[in-house]
């Protein structure tokens, strides 16, 4: 089955390579977009206002909702039930 699942991450981060782990470790093909530190690149102002004002990466979206973190997207994970819900 195919998800929808983007996120939005930048080079050398700690935090994105948590969150991306755990993507692929739970069989999920996603959409990376790498974000330079150029705050007027599009795409992320279009993290930015995808997210809701957001700054800070990684930024989850599972079929065009926002999870948020890594941290968020961890704890999603550890409920298996609301995941499954969002990958619907």
């Amino acid at each position: 089955m195919s998800y929808d699942i983007v996120i939005y991450t930048k080079k050398n981060c700690p935090y994105c390579d948590r969150a991306k782990f755990f993507l692929v470790e739970q069989s999920l093909i996603f959409k990376e977009i790498v974000l330079s530190d150029d705050k007027s690149d599009p795409a992320y102002l279009e993290m930015y206002n995808r997210s809701k004002g957001c700054v800070t990466v990684p930024q989850v979206f599972i079929n065009n909702n926002h999870v948020g973190g890594s941290d968020d997207l961890l704890k999603l994970g550890r409920n298996r039930k609301d995941l499954e819900q969002l990958l619907k």
